[in-house]
C-alpha cells in the first residue's frame, strides 16, 4: 500500500504547525501545504475549523483539527518509528508535556511574545502591549523554564527517546527566538543544551532554514517564496488578504 499524502493548513511560523510537520518528517509522510495564518483564513477555512485555528489534516474526506489530536492520529496510522513512549505512565507523561507547551507556552510565547511583536503590528496595525511583552519574556517565561530545568536530562531526550514531549516544546521555544528570547545557559543549562540537541535534528534544521526565509516576508507573499524553495505548497489556498481574529481572542 502506498503511502498516502496529506494536506496541511497552517503556516509554517505556527510552533503549533512546526510540531505536526516534525512529526511528519520523522515518519516519513508525504503532504502538500496551504501555509496560511489563521489570520487570513476565509469562510471556507472557518468552515473546517470553526475557531479559526491552525494546523488542519485533511486525509482524505477526513477533516482533523488540533495539532495533538493530529500527531495522535499520525502515530495511529504510521506507528513506525514511534513518537509517543510504549510505557503507560511516560505516555502519559509526554502527553502532559505536550498539553503544558500547548497551553502554558503558547500563552507566553505565542499570545503575549510572538503574537504582540509579529501579526499584531504588522497585520492588524495595532500597538504591542509592551507591558505585557515585557512581564513575559522578564517574569512568566524565566518561571516557566525554572520548572522545566529540573526536568531536563543531562544528555538526549526528555523521556529517554525522542518523543512528542521534546517536539512540542522545542517548537515554542523557536518562536521565542524569533522575538529574540534566548535560553540563558547559565542560568538554565539543561535547558538550553536540551535545546542545541532539538534544533541540530535535521526535521527541525531543515524547517529553520525556511522559516528564517520568509519570516519577514509578509504574509500574503509567502506562498511564491515557499514554492521557490520547492515546498509542497498547494496549488489552491483558503487564505485571503482580509485579516480577522479568531473567535478566542488575543489580547
Amino acid at each position: 500500500m502506498s503511502t498516502p499524502i496529506y494536506h496541511v493548513v497552517g503556516s509554517y511560523l505556527s510552533p503549533y504547525v512546526r510540531k505536526v510537520l516534525v512529526c511528519m518528517d520523522l515518519k516519513g509522510l508525504r503532504y502538500t501545504i496551504d501555509p496560511i495564518a489563521p489570520f487570513l483564513g476565509g469562510d471556507e477555512f472557518e468552515q473546517l475549523s470553526p475557531l479559526r485555528r491552525i494546523p488542519v489534516l485533511i486525509d482524505g474526506p477526513r477533516v482533523i483539527n488540533d495539532s495533538s489530536v493530529i500527531c495522535q492520529y499520525l502515530e495511529d496510522r504510521h506507528p513506525t518509528p514511534s513518537l509517543y513512549p510504549v510505557d503507560i505512565g511516560e505516555r502519559a507523561q509526554a502527553r502532559w508535556l505536550e498539553e503544558y507547551a500547548d497551553a502554558r507556552l503558547g500563552e507566553v510565547i505565542v499570545a503575549k511574545m510572538f503574537y504582540q511583536r509579529g501579526p499584531k503590528r504588522f497585520l492588524f496595525k495595532e500597538a504591542t502591549d509592551e507591558t505585557a511583552f515585557n512581564h513575559a519574556r522578564d517574569v512568566e517565561l524565566p518561571a516557566c523554564l525554572d520548572w522545566l530545568e529540573p526536568q531536563m536530562p543531562a544528555d538526549g531526550f526528555l523521556l529517554g527517546a525522542l518523543s512528542i514531549a521534546d517536539i512540542a516544546i522545542a517548537s515554542f521555544f523557536r518562536n521565542a527566538a524569533f522575538v529574540r528570547f534566548e535560553i540563558d545557559a547559565m542560568r538554565w543549562p539543561r535547558s538550553a543544551a536540551w535545546l542545541q540537541r532539538m534544533f541540530a535534528l535535521p526535521a527541525f534544521a531543515r524547517l529553520a532554514k525556511i522559516e528564517d526565509t520568509i519570516a519577514r516576508v509578509p504574509l500574503p507573499e509567502q506562498a511564491p517564496v515557499l514554492r521557490a524553495l520547492g515546498e509542497p505548497v498547494s496549488a489552491e489556498t483558503l487564505g485571503t488578504t482580509m485579516p480577522r481574529k479568531g473567535v478566542m481572542r488575543l489580547d
